[in-house]
């Protein structure tokens, strides 16, 4: 692990650890909709000044809020929060990729709507391949993508070692595959095969888990 990238995590902890009592957590709310003087935090959450004060402490020592005068009472003071605040709050990023490819077994189903799910929302080109191919996409996908309005990318299933190359950030999409290809980096998701049930019902069902996956995924990865 790099330096820098030691130093970020440090940085996140600290802000995690600031908000890991429900009061500061409760300021934050209140800051995220104004400015306040500490005498009006005390009101809202109905504690002492000096606990504020202390809360408030702690919250700038992470540099999450500022404190100004007032342009009225010289006397009075605001804190509000820091225009990065929130920031490093959420999972942050997870690598680079210059594709991201989706690896089923067959690459008949789920690592084929995968890619129709991911071009909707990132740049960054995404292929699929199989462990063991099918000789066609399933039916079943054919008919989710049209309900759904999604584009498949049009390419019969294809062997992994036929698409797999330096750069790419793989995507296991079966358990199958990714116990086979015994992957350390990339990521798997743990998604039951809908072909084996062959119902809407079961389609629908893991394309919706792959939306909320890639949804979480995309916005964390960058191209190289």
């Amino acid at each position: 692990m790099n330096i820098e990238r030691n130093d970020e995590l440090q940085w996140r902890a600290a802000k995690h650890a600031a908000l890991s009592d429900p009061a500061r957590l409760r300021i934050v709310d209140l800051l995220t909709v104004g400015e306040l003087a500490p005498s009006e935090i005390s009101d809202s959450l109905t504690m002492r000044s000096n606990l504020v004060t202390h809360h408030l402490n702690v919250l700038e020592s992470v540099g999450m809020l500022t404190r100004h005068r007032s342009e009225a009472d010289k006397r009075r003071s605001y804190v509000r929060l820091t225009e990065h605040a929130l920031e490093g709050l959420v999972p942050g990023a997870v690598g680079s990729a210059r594709r991201v490819l989706f690896v089923c077994t067959a690459n008949s189903a789920r690592s084929q709507l995968a890619v129709a799910l991911w071009n909707r929302v990132s740049s960054i080109p995404a292929a699929s391949a199989g462990t063991h191919p099918a000789e066609q996409i399933a039916s079943g996908a054919i008919a989710t993508a049209a309900r759904h309005s999604l584009t498949l990318p049009g390419v019969r299933p294809q062997a992994l070692p036929d698409v797999l190359a330096a750069g790419d950030f793989v995507v296991t999409v079966c358990d199958n595959a990714h116990e086979e290809l015994g992957l350390r980096e990339g990521a798997h998701w743990s998604i039951p095969d809908p072909v084996r049930i062959g119902t809407d019902a079961a389609f629908d069902a893991v394309l919706d888990d792959l939306q909320h996956r890639i949804d979480d995924l995309a916005p964390r990865l960058v191209a190289s």
